[in-house]
């Protein structure tokens, strides 16, 4: 059995100048208990899941002691909140423990939950048990959908008291991830006035993800240009699944283009373009159908961080192209939702025009993609019906969809008819993380009931797959579990 002692750790972010970190022990929390762990994030590490239930084991990752060949350190970054710089940023609560290098991958081994840092502002550095079920629940569940995300290893909890509204237990989540490099961290050596630093930070970023560009005459543009095409195309797994971020700040965001940092998330349950997940975005900056604009306001914030480093028109260029590389990487993707298998420019205005009568006739936006998989059959068809607040509207729409198959190329035969099925059975998952289904988890979780986080997690391992007898995860949420607001505090 391949242990947490067995793994092959480096030192790599340590090798960057002081500056840029703060040397922090974790701090431990008592009596750690096993929550929750995924066997697919400890084979990236070379580790074996089952490593994760001794003792030992529990007391490493709670913070209890650290290994020798650890070195754990609070990153020290800035970023911009709700469009307004923050220079008193970093890890304030979490620290990277160590990184483990496993199949010529380097991963980021990060706790979550270690105590105060040099960073904490005044906090206590601690995470609370229900969002690190969250956190871990979400992050394994996009990856199981094939977005790019950070990953959980697994989440520990300890009856070690924290005050948030209410007294609640301390809980420590380990990330993982191949960087916690934020564009935050390039906003702290630019906004700092520190060219140097900045040049050394973005040298390590470019050798350790893209060694190909060392020798690039303009390495830093081309590095600009991959941080934008992975964002623009993580822009467009979001919207075309229905994912809402809540806190898309510029220190959220992950220069490899990952999903990162969890908070107020959901997924939507009915379709409605200007959904807002994060209780505290009272204007809506943070909106489900604002996503991908934010996120060139938060690359054109990076470009601003980078002008010491590359030409200022020939970053704006770039900036201007993220919109294309947006379009056709979502387009591309709501084609296959579809069933469609012309171009990605082929449907564009049928595609606009579904999810305007998605949100008129208030339909759950995964539910209504599953079942468009077996549209075909009139039994669905009128499951589908039944559950519209504008019929003759949907009805129209059907039509058109009849139309657009046949725009496509496809034959209205049984064979064709399996065909779209099966590929569509692919890409629109049956089993999504709805916030009611999180909560009734965590909810279990409090009262000393893990079962049913390792089951959702579970199910939500195989989300197109059909899973009978787990057929009550893929149900329509009840009334009291849509739109739940969920606080930021962790």
């Amino acid at each position: 059995m391949t242990t947490l002692l067995d793994l092959n750790y480096v030192l790599r972010f340590q090798s960057l100048p002081s500056e840029l970190y703060s040397n922090v022990l974790p701090q431990g929390i008592n009596n750690p208990k096993l929550v929750v762990s995924s066997h697919s994030t400890a084979s990236l590490l070379g580790l074996d899941s089952i490593a994760l239930e001794t003792q030992e084991s529990l007391k490493l990752l709670s913070g209890q002691g650290v290994l020798s060949t650890w070195q754990s350190i609070a990153m020290k970054y800035t970023g911009h909140q709700f469009a307004q710089y923050n220079p008193n940023l970093g890890d304030g609560r979490g620290l990277l423990l160590a990184q483990v290098e496993h199949k010529n991958i380097t991963w980021d081994m990060h706790l979550k939950g270690a105590g105060a840092t040099p960073y904490s502002r005044q906090g206590d550095g601690r995470a609370v048990l229900r969002s690190s079920i969250r956190e871990f629940l979400a992050s394994e569940a996009l990856a199981a959908l094939n977005v790019p995300t950070t990953r959980a290893l697994c989440v520990i909890d300890s009856d070690s008291p924290v005050y948030r509204e209410q007294q609640e237990t301390a809980a420590t989540l380990v990330r993982v991830a191949q960087s916690h490099i934020r564009f935050g961290h390039f906003e702290f050596c630019s906004f700092s006035n520190k060219p140097e630093l900045l040049k050394t930070l973005c040298d390590y970023v470019i050798h350790e993800h893209y060694p190909e560009l060392d020798n690039e005459p303009q390495k830093y543009l081309v590095f600009f240009k991959n941080t934008l095409q992975k964002t623009a195309e993580l822009m467009a797994h979001w919207q075309s699944i229905g994912f809402a971020h809540g806190v898309m700040n510029t220190d959220n965001m992950s220069i490899l283009g990952d999903t990162f940092d969890f908070g107020p998330f959901a997924f939507m349950d009915e379709y409605e373009p200007s959904f807002i997940c994060n209780h505290s975005d009272y204007q809506g900056r943070y909106a489900f159908n604002q996503q991908p604009n934010i996120a060139n306001w938060n690359l054109s914030v990076l470009a601003q961080a980078l002008l010491p480093l590359t030409n200022k028109e020939d970053l704006m260029q770039q900036l201007e192209s993220f919109s294309d590389y947006f379009k056709e990487s979502f387009f591309t993707k709501m084609n296959a939702k579809f069933g469609f298998i012309c171009a990605f420019d082929s449907h564009q205005d049928f595609i606009d025009d579904s999810l305007k009568m998605l949100a008129s006739c208030k339909l759950d936006y995964s539910y209504f993609f599953r079942k468009l998989n077996n549209i075909h059959i009139e039994s669905v068809r009128q499951e589908i019906r039944n559950h519209c607040l504008d019929i003759n509207l949907f009805d129209r729409w059907y039509t058109q969809y009849e139309q657009a198959l046949v725009k496509d190329g496809q034959v209205p035969d049984e064979a064709s008819q399996i065909k779209r099925k099966n590929n569509m059975d692919n890409v629109n998952p049956k089993y999504i993380l709805r916030n009611y289904l999180a909560q009734n988890a965590i909810l279990a979780a409090q009262l000393g009931d893990y079962s049913q986080v390792q089951t959702l997690h579970n199910v939500l391992s195989k989300p197109f797959d059909e899973q009978p007898e787990f057929e009550e995860y893929a149900q329509l949420p009840p009334d009291w579990g849509k739109k739940l607001e969920i606080s930021c505090s962790s």
